[in-house]
């Protein structure tokens, strides 16, 4: 099964006053290595989101192991865990990349429902063919 990858480095806006990474940046983090997936695999659904596609988030979930701190290099993988009718669940690990290799510092879990805005109401909606086309090569 292939992992996706983001690369990030730590700012100064993502700590807080003691100096470590503020907690809720880990959600933040993994919503942008899932938009950077779509970027990168499936371009077309970006322009399907301007035009009624939501990938509402349901579900998020993060499990902290160690501290984070201003220019920290992370790599945060993503992996596919299961599809499941209009959702999609998806595994983060966040690994802190240093010269003597790299730790865990926190692993967490998201789950998107697909739904399409329609008038004054969302709806469910199939997961778009280009998007499982993308996920593909991420299922086991």
């Amino acid at each position: 099964m292939q992992i996706y990858e983001y690369s990030h480095i730590v700012g100064f806006e993502e700590t807080n006053l003691v100096g470590n990474v503020y907690y809720a940046n880990h959600l933040k983090w993994q919503g942008r290595c899932r938009e950077m997936f779509l970027h990168d695999n499936a371009p077309e659904i970006l322009t399907d989101l301007s035009q009624g596609l939501a990938l509402a988030t349901v579900r998020v979930s993060c499990e902290y192991f160690a501290e984070l701190f201003a220019f920290d290099r992370l790599t945060i993988r993503m992996q596919l865990k299961n599809l499941h009718q209009n959702r999609i669940t998806m595994l983060f690990e966040y690994w802190r990349v240093g010269d003597i290799g790299e730790e865990l510092v926190a692993r967490g879990e998201q789950q998107v429902a697909c739904m399409r805005r329609e008038e004054d109401k969302t709806v469910p909606i199939p997961i778009p063919t280009a998007l499982q086309t993308a996920l593909q090569p991420y299922i086991e």
